[in-house]
């Protein structure tokens, strides 16, 4: 298999302030990706670097095998914070269809096949009958899957998703992985997250990042391997996917 996306030998800092120390990573195509580490380890800094608004100051990152900039066309981006204020007059589905500025073209406004990819795009993330509403009157899981079926729109090869399940419950948590596991059917998935407990149920590989990053399989980590990463005693919480009884409705 090709990869995806490749750092090698990638560092990078703000300012002076080192963030990323000779990274090497390839990201097979189809792969199920999680990124995990502290706060300030790299991991959001990881994604703006593949998606060529970032770059490195030693090494390489190519997507596809083309230079960031190149290949972002391909990628599909889900950011840690809505670029937008929830009290923007907007609709659901005109969000959603936003995903194909890139590819609509420049006079004419959009066509027959925006708006199409715009339906089949909230129907698979389960958004279609919110479609009307503006994100105002979203919660936070729907306006998470609002996100993700904006980049989707587009048909991506690869998506990026930083932290898409921060602030939603645990039932939505495990809705959205579902449907990132069935979207990996077709494309490549990074998810970037704090939740190793939980991730590791979904990805096949976790890269653990704290400046230096090491990947591991799934049935690799450990305790021992988290307080590695975090540099304290940390505990493996196991989430079950039963809900309290009377709390299923």
């Amino acid at each position: 298999m090709s990869a995806a996306i490749e750092f090698r030998n990638v560092s990078f800092g703000y300012e002076g302030v080192p963030v990323l120390d000779n990274v090497d990573l390839n990201i097979e195509k189809g792969e199920f990706l999680g990124i995990v580490g502290p706060n300030g380890g790299g991991k959001s800094t990881m994604l703006k670097l593949a998606l060529g608004l970032l770059e490195p100051d030693h090494g390489q990152v190519t997507v596809m095998g083309r230079k960031p900039v190149q290949g972002r066309a391909m990628i599909g981006y889900v950011p840690q914070f809505a670029g937008f204020h929830r009290d923007f007059p907007i609709t659901v589905e005109q969000a959603v269809r936003l995903g194909r500025l890139g590819l609509a073209p420049v006079v004419g406004g959009y066509r027959r096949a925006d708006h199409e990819a715009t339906r089949r795009a909230m129907h698979e993330t389960r958004v279609f009958d919110l479609r009307r509403r503006t994100l105002e009157m979203l919660s936070g899981g729907e306006l998470q899957r609002v996100l993700i079926a904006r980049a989707l729109v587009s048909n991506p090869d690869i998506l990026l998703l930083d932290e898409p399940t921060a602030n939603v419950d645990l039932r939505m948590e495990m809705d959205i992985f579902e449907l990132l596991r069935d979207i990996n059917r077709r494309a490549t998935i990074v998810v970037v997250s704090h939740d190793i407990g939980f991730i590791s149920r979904y990805v096949q590989r976790v890269a653990c990042l704290n400046r230096t990053l090491i990947c591991h399989t799934t049935a690799e980590i450990t305790g021992e391997v988290i307080e590695r990463l975090y540099g304290r005693p940390m505990r493996m919480v196991s989430h079950e996917s039963r809900l309290p009884a009377g709390r299923d409705g």
